[in-house]
């Protein structure tokens, strides 16, 4: 992808170590601790000489952040072949993107990841489809990143290691592209710090990494279930869904249905609603061209008010304040 050089921005005082500041209470800082007898309280003891101000860690991460975008279909061209230096996470938005890596081939739907190696030749296998948008980000990273085959998740946590998947589901793609939302806001604001840049960017990967729920599930046939209705509320959001409608049409016991959901996502299915609602209204807000009360009927809210207090719940902010928060963004469309 085509973008302006990484604008990662360094405090004046650090050098190539890449060390951070932490702020801690001033009074505290160079003092050894010492016990007040009478009161029987401690209190600090100051040493002599000057009293430091902040405590300097430094930060050795095992990937570095290069720049990153967000891709938006405009009605031509593919994926241009080429060999690039650096590692690509690619999120997909919408749509479905078709790439060859060498002699492999990836499709990437909805909520899906996938990663390009550096120093391999890749490119698009077909034309760019209609109404496709991707998350992408440049990165460098050891030479076991990604890995080739997978071992058991609790092996690879007891190693130390992160074993990222080529291609695959997100298990949380909402907190992805929250992810994806911070480190674009600070990058075009220019208050994107090496650190900064570097931690978000394993975040991103730990997400990919992430294993989803339903696999983990000790009722398969209960988790089949849940996925069923998940991929129901994912693409018929926007309708009347109610825990009974959905149960109906899976032939099921509603509370069956409500057990093994919760029991494989984490949360009731009246919150995989609105989560589902709250996701595409999040992408509605960042475009930016419909009014509040417009995009909430467009994600089935009748009411724009409960709209707008679910969203507020949720974000922590009111829909407004997000498009605001989120409107600065590295947006390429070849």
């Amino acid at each position: 992808m085509n973008a302006p050089p990484f604008p990662v921005r360094a405090s004046a005082d650090r050098d190539d170590s890449a060390q951070a500041a932490l702020s801690l209470p001033r009074g505290l800082i160079g003092a050894r601790c010492g016990v007040c007898r009478k009161e029987g309280r401690f209190r600090p003891v100051a040493e002599r000489g000057p009293m430091p101000t902040a405590l300097r860690l430094p930060l050795a991460l095992p990937v570095r952040a290069h720049n990153a975008g967000l891709f938006v279909y405009r009605g031509e061209g593919r994926h241009g072949d080429r060999t690039i230096d650096s590692h690509e996470l690619i999120f997909v938005r919408q749509g479905v993107l078709r790439m060859y890596e060498e002699r492999q081939t990836f499709a990437a739907g909805p909520g899906e990841a996938l990663i390009l190696r550096a120093g391999r030749r890749h490119g698009g296998s077909e034309a760019y489809p209609k109404a496709l948008s991707f998350y992408w980000i440049h990165f460098e990273g050891p030479a076991g990143i990604p890995t080739r085959k997978r071992s058991r998740g609790r092996n690879a946590a007891k190693a130390g290691t992160l074993e990222v998947p080529r291609c695959g589901p997100v298990a949380r793609p909402d907190r992805l592209a929250e992810l994806f939302h911070w480190f674009l806001n600070d990058q075009e604001a220019g208050a994107l710090t090496r650190a900064s840049a570097d931690l978000l960017l394993l975040q991103m990967l730990q997400e990919v990494a992430r294993r989803r729920l339903p696999e983990e599930a000790g009722d398969e046939s209960g988790a089949a279930l849940a996925a069923q209705a998940n991929r129901l509320i994912r693409t018929r959001f926007h309708e009347e869904l109610q825990t009974s409608s959905l149960a109906q049409e899976l032939d099921c016991n509603p509370d069956y249905l409500g057990r093994v959901y919760r029991r494989a996502y984490g949360y009731t299915l009246t919150e995989g609603i609105h989560r589902a609602r709250l996701k595409e209204a999040r992408a509605l807000l960042l475009e930016g061209r419909q009014g509040i009360d417009r995009i909430a009927r467009a994600v089935g809210y009748g009411d724009p008010g409960y709209f707008r207090r679910v969203f507020r719940r949720q974000e922590g902010l009111s829909p407004r304040a997000y498009r605001r928060l989120h409107a600065r963004m590295h947006i390429n469309t070849r």
